[in-house]
């Protein structure tokens, strides 16, 4: 990557109104999802702009129709007007871990535009988690072709074979497209597309980039930047945007889907991730970096030679990261801390070992108490992420894992629900059982979709019931603090009055979840040896006591 060369030209690649080639844009509509429209943390579509810059490198003109903060599917309609492509490319952010829940909402958004662009003529190329499961739906509503795997290279190999086929009338903007004359697509691979007999063909698995040192920098120019900035100060007083170190995940968890990259794990230089940096310190300003790895910090050493590069360029910037507890080591936490780490997320999942091994997930409890603990030392504030109804989690291990939320005191959590994804075990194992309903609507759905234990509301309240007693504490803690005399940062204040609030929706929130604790008569239960909403042994603590 060349970063020095990026930052001398952060400024659109075409002015408005005229015809580009390739017109880029994703199917992930925040106001679509109204949970993530409150958190309002909205990131751009780095996956995206990654795939635009390949495609420009290679002569072609593009731009962005950027529909995170749209309104409506309708707005591509405006772009198309503007932009007037040859080529549409609905690539969405593999980077987002909001894409790769295949929301069945964002699925519908992403089949509209398909529909809108081939009712003017222009065909359509989609790389998406869904379109990997889904292929043939895409093609059925009209796409070209659809990307199986990493994208770029096969996208850029794939639209010398389309940009050339629409044709423009002498007397009319529209694009008339011929399906059956495409160039042959068969020795292009990694793509999915429909022969003239209507016959689906998939072509041979894409290799991955053993190399993303290669890879050209994401398209920054293209987004707007100051759109972001605005949204994220009005409701946070500083602006976060994303990069991406790795890509993929060795590791084999069982429910855990990877439908782009599988268990390949590459990684970019230390060096080339830190010239990144002082670009977007540079051009860009974020107060803040979000990385989307769903591992940083897996290769020896890598971390601290991260944080050797960033201070000798003078590029440390507050940043998040995911991590797992088992790779937490005492020199990889110092590490992070000198680079600038500001929060660690772990996929802490259960707080019961059976429901960790049961997962495959190869990690322990008590490497998640060590990990939380080493990190406190370090000052890094630690995140779980917790999934409930795995198969085999009954009430005993559900207790478990509030317990242990009660008693590491992270300082933020995310809940989630096991959910059946293709290509993962835990689908193979419950597809007998699944019903019509293979896809939640939005991230806040939480219907467990196969015959779990207990059905989708007693989760959804269980979901309420954790957060509201995490919230309460952790508003307890603050405010005892500012007792004390210390002085609290914003942010902190307001989780304050939102502890308060949530003390006094607890109550009501146990009595809702006692009321829906009656497991599935179709599910084999675990015999509930005590209540999880009251104390365990040894543990007296009231909700908001110390």
């Amino acid at each position: 990557m060349e970063w020095g060369a990026v930052g001398k030209t952060v400024k659109p690649s075409h002015a408005a109104g005229t015809m580009i080639d390739v017109l880029f844009t994703h199917s992930y509509f925040l106001r679509f999802d109204a949970k993530q429209w409150e958190a309002a943390k909205p990131y751009p579509p780095l996956g995206t702009i990654y795939a635009a810059a390949e495609v420009r490198s290679r002569g072609y003109t593009v731009a962005l129709h950027d529909t995170m903060l749209e309104e409506s599917e309708e707005s591509l309609e405006l772009a198309l007007d503007r932009h007037m492509p040859n080529l549409l490319v609905i690539y969405d952010d593999g980077f987002n871990y909001l894409t790769k829940m295949c929301l069945s909402r964002m699925r519908k958004a992403a089949l509209r535009m398909v529909r809108i662009a081939r009712r003017r003529g222009i065909p359509v190329v989609v790389s998406s988690s869904d379109g990997n499961d889904h292929a043939e739906g895409y093609l059925a509503e009209g796409a070209t072709a659809v990307i199986a795997g990493e994208g770029e290279t096969t996208l850029g190999e794939l639209v010398p074979r389309l940009i050339g086929l629409p044709r423009r009338g002498a007397s009319s903007n529209a694009i008339s497209f011929e399906p059956e004359a495409i160039a042959p697509l068969h020795d292009i691979p990694g793509i999915a597309f429909r022969e003239v007999s209507g016959r689906t063909h998939r072509t041979a698995a894409r290799a991955l980039m053993p190399n993303l040192d290669l890879l050209h920098p994401p398209a920054w120019d293209l987004v707007d930047v100051e759109r972001y900035r605005s949204h994220w100060m009005r409701r946070h007083g500083r602006f976060s945007l994303n990069v991406s170190t790795t890509r993929g995940c060795p590791y084999r968890c069982n429910w855990c889907a990877k439908p782009i990259y599988g268990n390949r794990y590459t990684v970019r230089t230390p060096a080339s991730v830190a010239e990144e940096w002082v670009y977007l310190k540079r051009e860009l300003r974020p107060d803040h970096l979000w990385i989307t790895d769903d591992i940083f910090g897996l290769k020896p050493r890598w971390v601290e030679r991260f944080r050797d590069e960033l201070i000798a360029r003078d590029a440390i910037i507050p940043f998040n990261v995911q991590a797992r507890v088992d790779l937490l080591g005492d020199e990889t936490v110092r590490a992070l801390r000198e680079a600038g780490c500001e929060m660690v997320w772990v996929g802490a999942e259960s707080g019961a070992q059976s429901v960790l091994d049961a997962m495959e997930k190869g990690t322990q409890v008590r490497q998640i108490e060590a990990a939380t603990e080493r990190l406190r030392r370090a000052g890094i504030k630690v995140g779980f992420f917790l999934q409930f109804g795995f198969p085999g989690e009954g009430w005993e291990e559900i207790h478990a894992t509030i317990a242990m939320v009660r008693r590491l005191k992270p300082d933020d959590i995310g809940i989630s629900v096991s959910y059946p994804l293709p290509g993962t075990t835990f689908y193979e194992r419950v597809q007998p059982r699944l019903g019509e309903k293979r896809n939640w609507v939005d991230s806040d759905d939480l219907d467990p979709i196969y015959p779990s234990l207990y059905d989708r509301a007693f989760y959804r309240a269980l979901h309420r019931r954790v957060h509201s007693e995490f919230r309460a504490r952790r508003g307890w803690d603050l405010l005892r603090r500012s007792l004390r005399g210390e002085k609290l940062a914003p942010a902190e204040g307001r989780a304050v009055l939102s502890g308060i609030k949530q003390a006094l929706l607890l109550p009501l929130r146990l009595l809702k979840l006692r009321a829906l604790r009656r497991p599935l008569p179709h599910s084999v239960t675990m015999a509930p040896p005590r209540d999880p909403d009251l104390p365990a042994p040894n543990e007296s603590e009231a909700v908001l006591s110390s």
